[in-house]
């Protein structure tokens, strides 16, 4: 059965590419597109950068920093790097479901929230986490 998706919460991108300065890349998601930023963003040390919000229900997340992360638990393995993420229904069945279908991932652990990383066959990180656990959606950073 297959994993239910129920959503883009957060495409990630990295700023620290082509020598750019991280408040030039700020100005521009904030001046040029208009787009507010998440204040309470957690601190992640060696990980500088911004979570704009999209409207109501989704984020960009701007990553700078050395790349690999400190958070790199092997090559191939950086929740730090270039993704998209998805809310899923219920993240311990798409867990479940990597497991029996065979396909590589490994976890990671955001506060109270888990987090699991695939890539796609063409090596894109895709990161699947619970629904109503982001904070990409608006009602979840009231909290």
């Amino acid at each position: 059965m297959a994993i239910r998706i129920l959503g883009i919460h957060h495409h990630a991108v990295r700023i620290d590419a082509g020598g750019q300065p991280v408040d030039a890349v700020f100005d521009f998601y904030s001046k040029v597109l208009g787009l507010g930023h998440d204040e309470a963003r957690p601190s992640f040390p060696g990980v500088p950068g911004w979570w704009m919000n999209v409207g109501e229900g989704s984020q960009i997340h701007l990553i700078g920093g050395a790349s690999p992360s400190p958070f790199a638990k092997a090559p191939g393995q950086d929740p730090a790097a270039a993704h998209v993420a998805l809310g899923v229904e219920d993240i311990i069945a798409a867990k479940a479901e990597l497991e029996r279908l065979g396909v590589p991932h490994f976890a990671s652990q955001a506060g109270d929230t888990q987090q699991i990383f695939l890539h796609d066959p063409c090596g894109n990180m895709i990161e699947l986490h619970q629904h109503d656990k982001c904070r990409c959606t608006s009602a979840n950073r009231k909290a």
